[in-house]
């Protein structure tokens, strides 16, 4: 089963550059990159070739780079022995433009990271470097060779991707409603989309749970694949730390997420995101873990792409900002997975579950080429209340608050920090609204949040 992705265009593009840089791909395990690079492969290359470091071949390969670098002092040095590695490797290689090499899980050894300098500049044929776990690189043995690499990042499938994969047609329909005003001349449509939205919300976007739920229609069957998913991710992880023997501890991090999530306050009681964690997290679970163990487990789950960061303007001052005040998981069925497990009210969870997919979009939107600023989506607050999330424009400095409703209320703070001139506009995202406009006030459903233009 093929699931496009939109990633593929920016792929073709990084192909047509003439910068002649490596691709790497980044994204959490699971999220289709090996899958969506060799598809490209072999649909814009007449030659590929093929390794994962996480695997035989990856071993395979490593052997045959140890033979071409050997040298014996007082002999010639090899001229070209990474071009020998390939061959050794390869027999057939070519170096060529119509030749790829595509290296996976790069991140298992340093030493050919360290070469992506030379993969850039010595080679005609092009390399693609993929990693599920890049945040390894930040390790001192790696060195970062800035100017030879093109980043992209692989996030798991977005309701647009889900939706044309559920159901193409109406994807379509999708693409073409007005917004922000309503299309009165289908009503039935909007009801589709808010129960397609409804069922990505819960299953989120991980290809094989997608694919799980695509042939049988069943979200605890999707479900199932996403449980082991996680698990996977969770046993993997543990070969890269010394110091966690307890593999829970990612769960109660998870956890303790949703609890800071599901609480109505403004802000946190520590200074920081990873600090509110420890606490919980010992208070809860393991009184003996450490903080420096806690924080060194919250940072791998972020380079993994397993969470993001959301930070917080004090009082609406756009310079008064402070990174990392808050923590959502990077895709929608991972979310609703550990928050149906808290034990809260249904309505709760469904809040919680619309505001991490808003944050999922932001965050997106500041991949290069950025469309909003600062280095992380923000919160606000605001005359002793607070604003969902507020966003400024690159283009026009356009300054909008945003506002996640579930119900008819309205954003009394948004609406003060509003009047006040703190924002050009207001943006509400509701579940259960056709959309409209009135003065500087739009109101959106949230399934049409990515067709939104800031």
């Amino acid at each position: 089963m093929y699931l496009k992705r939109k990633i593929y265009d920016r792929m073709l593009e990084w192909k047509s550059d003439r910068s002649h840089s490596t691709l790497e791909i980044s994204g959490a395990r699971q999220a289709g990159k090996t899958y969506i690079v060799n598809k490209f492969a072999d649909e814009n290359f007449k030659h590929k070739i093929y390794m994962n470091l996480f695997d035989l071949s990856g071993k395979q390969f490593m052997e045959c780079y140890q033979k071409a670098m050997e040298w014996v002092p007082g002999n010639r040095r090899p001229e070209f022995p990474l071009h020998e590695a390939v061959r050794l490797y390869e027999p057939s290689f070519q170096d060529c433009e119509d030749t790829v090499i595509i290296i996976d899980e790069i991140q298992e050894s340093s030493e050919i990271y360290n070469r992506i300098r030379e993969f850039t500049r010595q080679f005609q044929a092009r390399f693609i470097v993929t990693g599920s776990y890049l945040g390894r690189v930040l390790e001192p043995e790696f060195h970062y060779a800035s100017g030879d690499i093109t980043k992209l990042r692989i996030y798991t499938l977005s309701f647009e991707e889900f939706l044309e994969a559920l159901d193409g047609e109406l994807c379509q329909t999708w693409r073409n409603l007005p917004l922000p005003e309503a299309d009165d001349s289908c009503p039935e449509v909007y009801d589709r989309l808010r129960l397609a939205y409804d069922q990505y919300c819960q299953i989120g976007g991980y290809p094989k749970v997608v694919e799980a739920y695509l042939e049988r229609r069943d979200i605890l069957e999707a479900q199932k694949e996403l449980v082991w998913i996680i698990q996977i991710f969770l046993e993997e992880s543990m070969r890269y730390f010394k110091d966690i023997t307890d593999i829970s501890v990612f769960t109660n991090i998870f956890l303790s997420i949703c609890r800071i999530l599901l609480r109505e306050k403004k802000g946190l009681e520590e200074d920081s995101v990873s600090e509110e964690l420890q606490k919980l997290v010992t208070k809860n679970y393991s009184s003996n873990l450490s903080k420096e163990t806690c924080n060194r487990a919250i940072s791998w789950l972020y380079h993994s792409g397993i969470i993001g960061f959301c930070g917080k303007i004090i009082e609406m001052d756009f310079l008064d900002f402070k990174p990392g005040r808050r923590c959502f998981f990077m895709d929608p069925g991972v979310a609703a997975y550990y928050l149906n497990r808290v034990g809260t009210t249904e309505a709760a969870v469904n809040g919680t579950l619309n505001e991490n997919y808003v944050f999922i979009n932001l965050l997106k939107r500041q991949d290069f080429p950025e469309e909003i600023t600062f280095e992380m989506p923000a919160f606000a607050t605001y005359k002793g209340g607070e604003i969902d999330y507020v966003v400024q424009t690159i283009r026009g400095h356009r300054r909008y608050l945003v506002e996640v409703k579930s119900g008819k209320g309205r954003a009394a703070t948004a609406l003060k920090a509003l009047e006040a001139g703190k924002a050009d506009y207001l943006l509400y995202l509701k579940g259960n609204t056709k959309g409209g406009r009135e003065g500087k006030i739009f109101t959106l459903p949230l399934y049409m949040l990515e067709r939104f233009e800031f």
